[in-house]
Protein backbone atom coordinates (compact mmCIF):
# COMPACT_ATOMS: atom_id res chain seq x y z
CA UNK A 1 0.00 0.00 0.00
CA UNK A 2 1.57 3.16 -1.20
CA UNK A 3 3.06 5.18 1.37
CA UNK A 4 1.52 3.61 4.36
CA UNK A 5 4.22 3.09 6.82
CA UNK A 6 3.13 3.15 10.93
CA UNK A 7 4.34 6.72 11.21
CA UNK A 8 2.60 7.90 8.56
CA UNK A 9 -1.04 6.15 9.22
CA UNK A 10 -0.64 7.70 12.85
CA UNK A 11 -0.34 11.20 11.08
CA UNK A 12 -3.18 10.83 9.27
CA UNK A 13 -5.80 9.78 11.90
CA UNK A 14 -3.93 11.77 14.40
CA UNK A 15 -3.02 8.56 17.09
CA UNK A 16 0.06 8.13 18.92
CA UNK A 17 2.28 4.98 17.68
CA UNK A 18 3.75 2.97 20.23
CA UNK A 19 6.12 0.12 20.03
CA UNK A 20 7.30 0.96 16.33
CA UNK A 21 9.80 -1.77 15.00
CA UNK A 22 8.20 -1.40 10.99
CA UNK A 23 9.85 0.53 8.35
CA UNK A 24 7.57 -1.35 6.01
CA UNK A 25 4.20 -0.38 4.57
CA UNK A 26 1.13 -2.34 5.69
CA UNK A 27 -0.53 -4.29 3.00
CA UNK A 28 -3.96 -4.27 3.96
CA UNK A 29 -6.29 -2.33 6.55
CA UNK A 30 -9.43 -4.24 8.04
CA UNK A 31 -11.79 -4.48 10.81
CA UNK A 32 -12.79 -7.93 11.51
CA UNK A 33 -9.62 -9.69 12.94
CA UNK A 34 -10.83 -13.11 10.92
CA UNK A 35 -9.57 -11.21 7.76
CA UNK A 36 -6.29 -10.65 9.05
CA UNK A 37 -2.99 -11.37 7.37
CA UNK A 38 0.55 -11.19 7.17
CA UNK A 39 1.20 -7.42 7.74
CA UNK A 40 -2.11 -6.31 7.93
CA UNK A 41 -3.14 -3.40 10.09
CA UNK A 42 -6.38 -4.30 12.35
CA UNK A 43 -8.81 -1.66 13.15
CA UNK A 44 -10.29 -2.44 16.42
CA UNK A 45 -13.46 -0.35 16.84
CA UNK A 46 -16.09 -1.36 19.42
CA UNK A 47 -19.71 -2.08 17.88
CA UNK A 48 -23.14 -2.74 19.26
CA UNK A 49 -22.57 -6.79 19.74
CA UNK A 50 -18.97 -7.18 19.80
CA UNK A 51 -15.88 -5.43 20.88
CA UNK A 52 -12.93 -5.74 18.37
CA UNK A 53 -10.53 -4.48 21.09
CA UNK A 54 -11.31 -7.71 22.69
CA UNK A 55 -9.55 -9.93 19.44
CA UNK A 56 -6.54 -7.80 19.68
CA UNK A 57 -4.60 -10.48 20.58
CA UNK A 58 -6.02 -12.67 18.09
CA UNK A 59 -5.47 -9.89 15.11
CA UNK A 60 -1.33 -10.07 16.06
CA UNK A 61 -2.08 -14.20 16.28
CA UNK A 62 -2.92 -13.64 12.39
CA UNK A 63 0.14 -11.55 11.41
CA UNK A 64 -1.03 -8.02 11.87
CA UNK A 65 1.51 -5.68 11.87
CA UNK A 66 -0.01 -3.07 14.44
CA UNK A 67 -3.28 -2.44 15.53
CA UNK A 68 -5.37 1.07 16.01
CA UNK A 69 -7.06 1.01 18.95
CA UNK A 70 -9.20 3.29 21.66
CA UNK A 71 -7.52 1.78 24.64
CA UNK A 72 -3.74 0.31 24.86
CA UNK A 73 -3.50 -3.29 24.84
CA UNK A 74 -2.60 -5.27 27.71
CA UNK A 75 1.17 -6.88 28.05
CA UNK A 76 2.38 -5.81 24.36
CA UNK A 77 5.18 -5.38 22.54
CA UNK A 78 3.72 -5.49 18.95
CA UNK A 79 3.02 -1.98 17.38
CA UNK A 80 -0.38 -0.16 18.37
CA UNK A 81 -1.70 3.26 17.65
CA UNK A 82 -3.65 4.74 20.58
CA UNK A 83 -6.77 7.43 18.95
CA UNK A 84 -10.37 8.40 20.81
CA UNK A 85 -12.08 7.04 18.03
CA UNK A 86 -11.10 4.19 16.45
CA UNK A 87 -13.67 4.07 13.25
CA UNK A 88 -13.12 8.17 12.69
CA UNK A 89 -9.50 6.88 12.52
CA UNK A 90 -10.30 4.45 9.54
CA UNK A 91 -11.95 7.47 8.23
CA UNK A 92 -9.15 9.76 8.20
CA UNK A 93 -6.43 6.49 7.35
CA UNK A 94 -8.62 6.24 4.02
CA UNK A 95 -8.96 9.99 3.36
CA UNK A 96 -5.54 10.15 3.51
CA UNK A 97 -4.49 6.90 1.67
CA UNK A 98 -7.00 7.98 -1.32
CA UNK A 99 -4.67 11.69 -1.64
CA UNK A 100 -1.56 8.97 -2.35
CA UNK A 101 -3.08 7.29 -5.28
CA UNK A 102 -3.68 8.93 -8.90
CA UNK A 103 -6.05 6.55 -10.84
CA UNK A 104 -9.84 8.03 -11.35
CA UNK A 105 -12.50 6.97 -8.97
CA UNK A 106 -16.04 6.90 -10.32
CA UNK A 107 -18.84 7.33 -8.04
CA UNK A 108 -22.05 5.95 -8.22
CA UNK A 109 -24.72 7.17 -6.24
CA UNK A 110 -29.02 6.91 -5.93
CA UNK A 111 -31.73 5.27 -4.40
CA UNK A 112 -32.10 1.90 -6.47
CA UNK A 113 -29.85 0.24 -8.84
CA UNK A 114 -26.40 1.58 -7.79
CA UNK A 115 -25.26 -2.31 -7.08
CA UNK A 116 -26.42 -3.41 -10.45
CA UNK A 117 -25.26 -0.10 -11.73
CA UNK A 118 -21.88 -0.82 -10.37
CA UNK A 119 -21.40 -3.97 -11.82
CA UNK A 120 -22.38 -2.98 -15.48
CA UNK A 121 -19.66 -0.34 -15.21
CA UNK A 122 -17.04 -2.53 -13.73
CA UNK A 123 -18.01 -4.67 -16.31
CA UNK A 124 -17.21 -2.77 -19.51
CA UNK A 125 -14.45 -0.86 -18.04
CA UNK A 126 -12.66 -4.30 -17.07
CA UNK A 127 -12.33 -5.01 -20.84
CA UNK A 128 -9.76 -2.78 -21.00
CA UNK A 129 -8.67 -1.97 -17.19
CA UNK A 130 -7.87 -3.32 -13.76
CA UNK A 131 -11.53 -2.77 -11.91
CA UNK A 132 -11.11 -2.61 -8.35
CA UNK A 133 -14.95 -2.46 -7.46
CA UNK A 134 -16.94 -2.64 -4.18
CA UNK A 135 -17.59 -5.84 -3.11
CA UNK A 136 -20.95 -6.58 -2.00
CA UNK A 137 -22.56 -3.37 -0.59
CA UNK A 138 -19.97 -1.96 1.05
CA UNK A 139 -20.93 1.49 0.36
CA UNK A 140 -21.61 3.54 3.62
CA UNK A 141 -19.30 5.15 6.22
CA UNK A 142 -17.26 2.31 7.32
CA UNK A 143 -17.72 0.24 3.94
CA UNK A 144 -16.51 3.15 1.28
CA UNK A 145 -13.49 3.61 3.38
CA UNK A 146 -12.58 -0.04 3.45
CA UNK A 147 -12.75 -0.47 -0.23
CA UNK A 148 -10.40 2.57 -0.77
CA UNK A 149 -7.84 0.70 1.30
CA UNK A 150 -8.06 -1.82 -0.62
CA UNK A 151 -6.76 -0.17 -3.61
CA UNK A 152 -3.52 -1.71 -5.04
CA UNK A 153 -0.75 -0.29 -7.33
CA UNK A 154 -2.26 -3.36 -10.15
CA UNK A 155 -5.61 -0.94 -9.86
CA UNK A 156 -5.81 1.69 -12.75
CA UNK A 157 -9.91 2.54 -11.90
CA UNK A 158 -11.72 2.07 -9.43
CA UNK A 159 -16.01 1.98 -9.35
CA UNK A 160 -17.46 2.50 -5.60
CA UNK A 161 -20.66 3.06 -4.73
CA UNK A 162 -21.38 5.74 -2.29
CA UNK A 163 -24.83 5.20 -0.25
CA UNK A 164 -26.47 6.93 2.64
CA UNK A 165 -29.22 7.58 4.34
CA UNK A 166 -28.64 11.31 6.54
CA UNK A 167 -27.82 14.25 5.34
CA UNK A 168 -23.55 15.30 5.60
CA UNK A 169 -23.21 11.60 5.26
CA UNK A 170 -22.40 11.88 1.29
CA UNK A 171 -20.15 14.95 2.57
CA UNK A 172 -17.96 12.56 4.43
CA UNK A 173 -18.42 10.33 1.31
CA UNK A 174 -17.01 12.48 -0.86
CA UNK A 175 -14.66 13.79 1.25
CA UNK A 176 -13.16 10.30 1.49
CA UNK A 177 -13.68 9.10 -1.93
CA UNK A 178 -12.62 12.78 -4.33
CA UNK A 179 -14.44 10.96 -6.61
CA UNK A 180 -13.18 11.90 -10.33
CA UNK A 181 -16.70 11.29 -11.90
CA UNK A 182 -20.34 11.17 -10.49
CA UNK A 183 -22.30 9.17 -11.74
CA UNK A 184 -26.71 9.13 -10.53
CA UNK A 185 -29.16 6.39 -11.15
CA UNK A 186 -32.16 8.30 -10.05
CA UNK A 187 -34.35 9.79 -6.99
CA UNK A 188 -36.42 7.89 -5.58
CA UNK A 189 -38.44 6.99 -2.22
CA UNK A 190 -35.76 5.26 -0.36
CA UNK A 191 -34.90 6.47 2.92
CA UNK A 192 -37.73 8.95 3.06
CA UNK A 193 -37.79 8.62 7.31
CA UNK A 194 -34.88 10.20 7.43
CA UNK A 195 -34.72 12.82 4.49
CA UNK A 196 -38.37 13.51 4.22
CA UNK A 197 -38.94 14.01 0.79
CA UNK A 198 -37.31 13.36 -2.83
CA UNK A 199 -36.03 16.83 -3.24
CA UNK A 200 -34.37 16.02 0.33
CA UNK A 201 -33.08 13.05 -0.96
CA UNK A 202 -31.83 15.12 -4.05
CA UNK A 203 -30.18 17.37 -2.03
CA UNK A 204 -28.33 14.80 0.50
CA UNK A 205 -26.92 12.66 -2.68
CA UNK A 206 -25.70 16.03 -4.62
CA UNK A 207 -23.52 16.38 -1.16
CA UNK A 208 -21.72 14.31 -3.80
CA UNK A 209 -20.08 17.12 -5.94
CA UNK A 210 -18.49 18.85 -2.74
CA UNK A 211 -15.22 16.82 -3.36
CA UNK A 212 -15.54 15.99 -6.72
CA UNK A 213 -12.51 16.79 -8.53
CA UNK A 214 -12.38 19.91 -10.38
CA UNK A 215 -12.01 18.93 -13.43
CA UNK A 216 -14.68 15.51 -13.14
CA UNK A 217 -17.92 15.07 -15.04
CA UNK A 218 -21.61 14.12 -13.71
CA UNK A 219 -23.18 11.69 -15.35
CA UNK A 220 -27.25 10.98 -14.68
CA UNK A 221 -29.97 9.14 -15.86
CA UNK A 222 -31.71 12.04 -18.14
CA UNK A 223 -35.53 10.64 -17.85
CA UNK A 224 -35.65 11.20 -13.84
CA UNK A 225 -37.49 14.30 -13.06
CA UNK A 226 -35.62 15.12 -9.73
CA UNK A 227 -32.05 14.34 -12.03
CA UNK A 228 -33.43 16.39 -14.33
CA UNK A 229 -32.89 19.87 -12.33
CA UNK A 230 -29.33 19.50 -12.05
CA UNK A 231 -27.85 22.06 -14.74
CA UNK A 232 -24.36 22.55 -14.17
CA UNK A 233 -21.89 21.14 -11.53
CA UNK A 234 -18.31 22.66 -11.74
CA UNK A 235 -19.17 25.16 -14.21
CA UNK A 236 -19.87 21.82 -16.58
CA UNK A 237 -23.38 20.33 -18.02
CA UNK A 238 -24.08 16.31 -16.59
CA UNK A 239 -23.54 13.99 -19.27
CA UNK A 240 -27.46 12.45 -19.81
CA UNK A 241 -28.24 9.17 -20.46
CA UNK A 242 -32.18 7.25 -20.89
CA UNK A 243 -35.15 5.92 -23.16
CA UNK A 244 -35.28 9.58 -24.30
CA UNK A 245 -33.83 10.81 -27.48
CA UNK A 246 -33.66 13.91 -25.63
CA UNK A 247 -30.60 12.78 -23.59
CA UNK A 248 -26.88 12.85 -24.88
CA UNK A 249 -26.67 8.78 -24.58
CA UNK A 250 -29.96 6.49 -25.07
CA UNK A 251 -31.53 3.46 -26.39
CA UNK A 252 -34.25 2.75 -28.66
CA UNK A 253 -35.20 -0.70 -30.89
CA UNK A 254 -35.88 -2.63 -27.52
CA UNK A 255 -36.51 -6.35 -28.04
CA UNK A 256 -37.53 -7.96 -25.04
CA UNK A 257 -36.26 -11.95 -24.41
CA UNK A 258 -38.85 -12.03 -21.46
CA UNK A 259 -36.79 -13.16 -18.62
CA UNK A 260 -33.64 -14.02 -19.82
CA UNK A 261 -32.68 -9.84 -21.01
CA UNK A 262 -33.38 -7.72 -23.81
CA UNK A 263 -31.63 -5.98 -26.83
CA UNK A 264 -31.08 -2.77 -28.00
CA UNK A 265 -29.82 0.15 -30.03
CA UNK A 266 -27.40 2.37 -28.17
CA UNK A 267 -27.12 6.19 -29.88
CA UNK A 268 -23.79 7.08 -28.73
CA UNK A 269 -21.10 9.68 -29.83
CA UNK A 270 -23.43 10.27 -33.27
CA UNK A 271 -22.98 5.95 -33.79
CA UNK A 272 -25.49 2.77 -33.16
CA UNK A 273 -24.36 0.26 -31.09
CA UNK A 274 -26.63 -2.67 -31.04
CA UNK A 275 -26.27 -4.30 -27.43
CA UNK A 276 -27.17 -7.54 -25.77
CA UNK A 277 -28.43 -6.76 -22.04
CA UNK A 278 -28.44 -9.85 -20.37
CA UNK A 279 -30.97 -9.27 -17.64
CA UNK A 280 -34.34 -8.29 -17.93
CA UNK A 281 -36.19 -4.89 -17.40
CA UNK A 282 -35.75 -1.31 -18.08
CA UNK A 283 -34.25 -0.62 -15.23
CA UNK A 284 -31.47 -3.22 -16.46
CA UNK A 285 -31.03 -0.93 -19.69
CA UNK A 286 -30.60 1.73 -18.32
CA UNK A 287 -27.94 0.56 -16.28
CA UNK A 288 -25.94 -0.82 -19.33
CA UNK A 289 -26.92 2.84 -20.57
CA UNK A 290 -25.12 4.24 -17.81
CA UNK A 291 -21.87 1.70 -18.27
CA UNK A 292 -21.89 2.70 -22.06
CA UNK A 293 -22.14 6.56 -20.91
CA UNK A 294 -18.70 5.91 -18.48
CA UNK A 295 -17.48 3.72 -20.99
CA UNK A 296 -17.47 5.59 -23.96
CA UNK A 297 -16.25 8.97 -21.68
CA UNK A 298 -13.04 7.35 -20.61
CA UNK A 299 -12.22 6.22 -24.35
CA UNK A 300 -13.03 2.55 -24.96
CA UNK A 301 -14.14 0.95 -28.25
CA UNK A 302 -17.28 0.39 -29.66
CA UNK A 303 -16.86 -3.26 -29.31
CA UNK A 304 -15.51 -2.86 -25.61
CA UNK A 305 -18.42 -1.71 -24.42
CA UNK A 306 -20.81 -4.09 -26.31
CA UNK A 307 -18.76 -6.96 -25.07
CA UNK A 308 -18.79 -5.35 -21.14
CA UNK A 309 -22.43 -5.07 -21.21
CA UNK A 310 -23.01 -8.42 -22.09
CA UNK A 311 -20.84 -10.30 -20.04
CA UNK A 312 -22.31 -8.85 -16.69
CA UNK A 313 -23.24 -11.48 -14.39
CA UNK A 314 -26.37 -11.06 -12.02
CA UNK A 315 -25.30 -10.98 -7.98
CA UNK A 316 -27.47 -13.57 -5.52
CA UNK A 317 -30.60 -11.25 -4.26
CA UNK A 318 -30.25 -8.89 -7.00
CA UNK A 319 -32.52 -9.54 -9.72
CA UNK A 320 -30.57 -12.95 -10.06
CA UNK A 321 -32.81 -15.40 -12.27
CA UNK A 322 -32.23 -19.15 -10.70
CA UNK A 323 -33.18 -21.77 -13.38
CA UNK A 324 -34.06 -24.45 -10.81
CA UNK A 325 -35.10 -28.13 -11.76
CA UNK A 326 -38.64 -27.69 -10.42
CA UNK A 327 -39.27 -23.51 -10.80
CA UNK A 328 -37.46 -20.40 -11.47
CA UNK A 329 -36.77 -17.97 -8.62
CA UNK A 330 -36.45 -14.48 -9.58
CA UNK A 331 -33.80 -13.83 -6.11
CA UNK A 332 -34.40 -10.04 -5.39
CA UNK A 333 -34.47 -10.31 -1.48
CA UNK A 334 -31.67 -8.16 -0.83
CA UNK A 335 -33.47 -4.89 -0.91
CA UNK A 336 -36.50 -3.08 -1.73
CA UNK A 337 -38.37 0.42 -2.21
CA UNK A 338 -41.19 1.34 -3.63
CA UNK A 339 -39.56 1.33 -7.36
CA UNK A 340 -37.49 -1.12 -7.10
CA UNK A 341 -40.66 -3.62 -6.47
CA UNK A 342 -42.35 -2.33 -9.42
CA UNK A 343 -39.83 -3.38 -11.59
CA UNK A 344 -39.43 -6.61 -9.77
CA UNK A 345 -43.05 -7.22 -10.36
CA UNK A 346 -42.80 -6.01 -14.19
CA UNK A 347 -40.21 -8.66 -14.68
CA UNK A 348 -42.08 -11.26 -13.30
CA UNK A 349 -45.13 -10.41 -15.76
CA UNK A 350 -42.74 -11.23 -18.55
CA UNK A 351 -43.15 -14.83 -17.26
CA UNK A 352 -45.04 -17.46 -19.69
CA UNK A 353 -45.42 -19.67 -16.97
CA UNK A 354 -47.87 -19.31 -13.61
CA UNK A 355 -46.40 -16.38 -12.08
CA UNK A 356 -46.22 -16.53 -8.13
CA UNK A 357 -44.96 -13.23 -6.38
CA UNK A 358 -43.47 -13.19 -2.17
CA UNK A 359 -43.15 -9.64 -1.48
CA UNK A 360 -42.06 -8.50 1.69
CA UNK A 361 -41.88 -5.37 4.11
CA UNK A 362 -39.93 -2.25 3.07
CA UNK A 363 -37.79 -0.24 5.55
CA UNK A 364 -37.40 3.02 5.98
CA UNK A 365 -39.85 4.99 4.14
CA UNK A 366 -41.30 7.41 7.02
CA UNK A 367 -44.39 8.65 7.36
CA UNK A 368 -45.86 7.57 4.02
CA UNK A 369 -45.15 4.30 4.47
CA UNK A 370 -48.70 2.27 5.01
CA UNK A 371 -50.01 4.09 1.80
CA UNK A 372 -46.67 3.38 0.19
CA UNK A 373 -47.29 -0.39 0.64
CA UNK A 374 -50.52 -0.05 0.21
CA UNK A 375 -49.53 1.37 -3.47
CA UNK A 376 -47.59 -1.78 -4.51
CA UNK A 377 -50.17 -4.35 -3.49
CA UNK A 378 -52.49 -2.46 -5.64
CA UNK A 379 -49.76 -2.11 -8.70
CA UNK A 380 -49.17 -6.32 -8.14
CA UNK A 381 -52.99 -7.06 -8.09
CA UNK A 382 -53.07 -4.69 -11.62
CA UNK A 383 -50.55 -7.43 -13.34
CA UNK A 384 -51.26 -10.63 -14.68
CA UNK A 385 -50.38 -12.45 -11.30
CA UNK A 386 -51.77 -16.01 -10.70
CA UNK A 387 -50.68 -15.83 -6.63
CA UNK A 388 -49.56 -12.97 -5.36
CA UNK A 389 -48.11 -13.67 -1.46
CA UNK A 390 -47.49 -10.67 1.40
CA UNK A 391 -45.03 -11.24 4.31
CA UNK A 392 -44.71 -9.09 7.48
CA UNK A 393 -46.39 -6.21 9.02
CA UNK A 394 -46.57 -3.65 6.87
CA UNK A 395 -47.30 -5.55 3.96
CA UNK A 396 -50.27 -5.97 5.38
CA UNK A 397 -51.22 -2.49 3.84
CA UNK A 398 -50.06 -4.48 0.30
CA UNK A 399 -52.75 -7.10 1.24
CA UNK A 400 -55.45 -4.34 1.68
CA UNK A 401 -54.22 -3.00 -1.67
CA UNK A 402 -54.66 -5.78 -4.00
CA UNK A 403 -57.83 -7.09 -2.12
CA UNK A 404 -59.13 -3.33 -3.04
CA UNK A 405 -57.79 -3.43 -6.54
CA UNK A 406 -59.62 -6.91 -7.44
CA UNK A 407 -62.27 -6.27 -5.95
CA UNK A 408 -62.69 -2.64 -8.12
CA UNK A 409 -61.50 -4.54 -11.33
CA UNK A 410 -64.37 -7.04 -10.97
CA UNK A 411 -66.98 -4.70 -9.96
CA UNK A 412 -65.74 -1.92 -12.99
CA UNK A 413 -64.29 -4.37 -16.00
CA UNK A 414 -62.80 -1.61 -17.51
CA UNK A 415 -60.01 -1.49 -14.97
CA UNK A 416 -56.49 -2.53 -16.32
CA UNK A 417 -56.23 -5.57 -14.30
CA UNK A 418 -55.18 -9.22 -14.21
CA UNK A 419 -57.19 -10.83 -16.39
CA UNK A 420 -56.84 -13.82 -14.00
CA UNK A 421 -60.51 -14.93 -12.38
CA UNK A 422 -59.56 -16.86 -9.88
CA UNK A 423 -61.37 -15.98 -6.57
CA UNK A 424 -59.63 -13.58 -4.52
CA UNK A 425 -58.59 -16.76 -2.05
CA UNK A 426 -56.92 -17.98 -4.32
CA UNK A 427 -54.61 -15.88 -5.88
CA UNK A 428 -54.29 -13.29 -2.48
CA UNK A 429 -52.09 -14.66 1.22
CA UNK A 430 -51.16 -12.47 4.12
CA UNK A 431 -49.00 -13.83 6.93
CA UNK A 432 -47.44 -11.79 9.27
CA UNK A 433 -44.56 -13.52 10.02
CA UNK A 434 -41.97 -15.54 8.01
CA UNK A 435 -42.55 -18.61 10.29
CA UNK A 436 -46.20 -18.79 9.12
CA UNK A 437 -45.51 -18.45 5.61
CA UNK A 438 -42.52 -21.08 5.51
CA UNK A 439 -44.80 -23.67 6.86
CA UNK A 440 -47.47 -23.04 4.32
CA UNK A 441 -45.17 -22.51 1.27
CA UNK A 442 -45.03 -25.99 -0.48
CA UNK A 443 -48.90 -25.97 -0.36
CA UNK A 444 -48.77 -22.91 -2.56
CA UNK A 445 -46.26 -22.42 -5.16
CA UNK A 446 -46.37 -25.64 -7.45
CA UNK A 447 -43.85 -27.20 -9.84
CA UNK A 448 -43.16 -24.95 -12.98
CA UNK A 449 -43.68 -21.87 -11.13
CA UNK A 450 -41.75 -18.36 -11.82
CA UNK A 451 -41.76 -16.83 -8.34
CA UNK A 452 -40.49 -13.83 -7.38
CA UNK A 453 -38.92 -13.39 -4.09
CA UNK A 454 -38.31 -9.75 -2.86
CA UNK A 455 -38.44 -7.61 0.13
CA UNK A 456 -36.24 -5.45 2.14
CA UNK A 457 -33.22 -7.27 3.99
CA UNK A 458 -34.05 -7.23 7.34
CA UNK A 459 -36.48 -9.48 6.28
CA UNK A 460 -33.83 -12.41 5.73
CA UNK A 461 -36.32 -13.57 2.48
CA UNK A 462 -33.01 -15.56 1.56
CA UNK A 463 -34.54 -17.99 3.26
CA UNK A 464 -37.14 -18.36 1.47
CA UNK A 465 -34.85 -18.67 -1.78
CA UNK A 466 -33.15 -21.49 0.07
CA UNK A 467 -36.30 -23.46 0.78
CA UNK A 468 -37.44 -23.08 -2.99
CA UNK A 469 -33.94 -24.72 -3.46
CA UNK A 470 -34.67 -27.51 -1.42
Amino acid sequence: MKNMTLLNIAKACNGTLYNNDFDGVVSGVVIDSRLVMKNYLFIASKGEKVDGHDYIESAFRNGARAVVCEKAPMNTNNPYILVKDSLLALKEIARWYRMQLNIPIIGITGSVGKTSTKEFVSSVLSQRFEVLKTEGNFNNEIGLPLTILKIRKEHQIAVVEMGINHFGEMHNLSEIAKPDYCLFTNIGQSHLENLGSREGILKAKSEIFDFMNEDGRVILNGDDDMLSTIQKVKGKSPIRYGLGPNNDIYGDNITSKGLWGSSLDIHINNKVLHVDVPMAGTHMILNALAAASVGSMLGLTDSEIIEGIKQNKPLKGRNNIINHERCIIIDDCYNANPVSMKAAIDLLDKADTRKVAILGDMGELGETENSLHKEIGMYAASKDLDVIIFVGKLSYHMYEGATDRFKDAREYPTLDSSSNNAPISERLYYFDNMDSLMSSLTTIVKDGDTILVKASHFMGFDKIVNKLLQ
